[in-house]
């Protein structure tokens, strides 16, 4: 056999081991992320969100101050206030059926590939069902909070509640969590960047509990999205 016929042999063959691969083989974690870009990338996944979920800079609204963040869980938006007048839009996924809230929390503490400790109360809920949880699950790729996670504080104390990531992408704009705010990791990543410790967080959900917010969500920046988002 000649040295081309060896070669086209053995490029035939990587393909069609490529092509076999799994969608949960079919991804890599960046050992050096280069800037900007999110610490995991992923080359095959189920579904992506819809496109009215990707990140976009609108033209916003409100009676509060650039910095906070208000979660419109009837909507799946995430809006972090960043001016007078604009607002960066995330798509995020929220609590299911019985597990919505309302309320005005803040941002406790933050953390990058945090470690899942979901509570005793998932912990018996999952067993019921025959799903056995771990007491403590390392940061990574597998870790349902994902890349980043912001814990929400009220009065000093933890809620419970997280915005963080999630290794399930296609969970965006549907009511799937216990009550965390979901994000894409590329999103929480740029969110996490920009949100500080102790800033106010308005979650307008079930019971109205978050008081009396006025905003608007004016459309789409279209300068904003390309130079600032």
């Amino acid at each position: 056999m000649t040295r081309g016929k060896m070669v086209l042999l053995s490029l035939t063959a990587a393909a069609l081991t490529l092509a076999s691969m799994a969608p949960a083989e079919a991804f890599q974690r960046t050992t050096a992320p280069t800037a900007g870009r999110s610490d995991v990338t992923f080359v095959a996944q189920r579904k992506e969100p819809d496109e009215k979920f990707q990140r976009r800079v609108v033209r916003f609204r409100s009676n509060e101050a650039p910095g906070t963040i208000i979660i419109d869980t009837n909507n799946k938006f995430l809006y972090y206030i960043t001016g007078d007048t604009s607002a960066i839009r995330y798509g995020v996924g929220v609590g299911r059926e019985g597990f919505g809230w309302s309320g005005v929390v803040s941002i406790g503490r933050k953390q990058e590939w945090p470690e899942w400790r979901p509570p005793a109360e998932m912990r018996r809920r999952e067993a019921a069902k025959g799903h056995i949880l771990p007491v403590v699950q390392e940061g990574g790729i597998d870790n349902p909070l994902g890349a980043r996670a912001m814990y929400l504080y009220r009065n000093g104390h933890d809620t419970i509640f997280r915005i963080h990531g999630t290794n399930q992408p296609w969970t965006i704009g549907l009511n799937m969590s216990s009550g965390c705010i979901r994000m894409m990791n590329k999103d929480v990543e740029h969110l996490y960047k920009r949100a500080a410790i102790g800033a106010k967080v308005i979650v307008i959900g079930p019971g109205n509990r978050q008081g009396n917010v006025a905003f608007e969500d004016r459309g789409l920046d279209f300068f904003g999205s390309i130079f600032g988002g």
